[in-house]
């Protein structure tokens, strides 16, 4: 009896060892295959996609807590392989305020109106420039001289969008969202201040 098929050893490398996830295999063909059907044959074996092709879905990640804040920690949760810059924003507490040794500030939020807002502004970063992920982190309670209050990190594709979007959220967080600093002074002295962006420092 003559054997109407043939046994064909297909090797992989590079970019299809890796779609397909092996190095080599041997698969049963017909004698008269064409090169073309042979290709069509091993595409219908291993029918993935590169993985950079794969979306992967944005993230806007906010929080408020009284921990100490990590650069670290914030900049790891925006990382992704589609984008080549991470822009990140870093407010600290300062030791001085018109003449007067600060020694740290304390800060606290209307949480559900602060935290709505944030989400708001992540919307309208989004509508303006083409970001990946978005983090803010705001510290709460006590926050000592050249310790972290805020962090802002943006993902992008490329720098320009994610530098923007950064400054762009910072200036729309001073400006909108309810927060509230005091600061402490080194003479047992302490000041409530309010954003001069934020829009009811005119009215209250």
């Amino acid at each position: 009896m003559i054997c109407s098929e043939c046994q064909v050893e297909v090797l992989y490398f590079a970019k299809s060892a890796e779609i397909a996830g092996i190095r080599s295999e041997t698969i049963s063909v017909p004698q008269e295959i064409k090169a073309l059907q042979l290709w069509n044959e091993i595409e219908a074996r291993h029918p993935g996609k590169d993985m950079n092709e794969v979306e992967e879905k944005s993230k806007d990640i906010i929080k408020f807590t009284s921990e100490k804040l990590s650069v670290d920690e914030v900049s790891q949760l925006v990382i992704s392989p589609l984008c080549g810059a991470i822009s990140l924003f870093v407010g600290t507490t300062r030791n001085n305020f018109e003449g007067k040794k600060v020694i740290s500030l304390e800060y606290e939020a209307y949480l559900p109106m602060a935290e709505n807002e944030i989400r708001k502004i992540c919307s309208d970063i989004r509508q303006k420039w083409p970001v990946k992920h978005i983090a803010v982190f705001h510290r709460l309670g006590l926050v000592p001289v050249t310790e972290a209050s805020v962090i802002i990190a943006v993902s992008s594709a490329h720098r320009a969008a994610s530098l923007e979007a950064v400054s762009y959220a910072i200036d729309a967080l001073k400006a909108r969202v309810p927060i509230w600093k005091k600061e402490i002074y080194e003479e047992s002295s302490s000041s409530w201040k309010r954003n001069k962006e934020c829009f009811w420092a005119t009215s209250v």
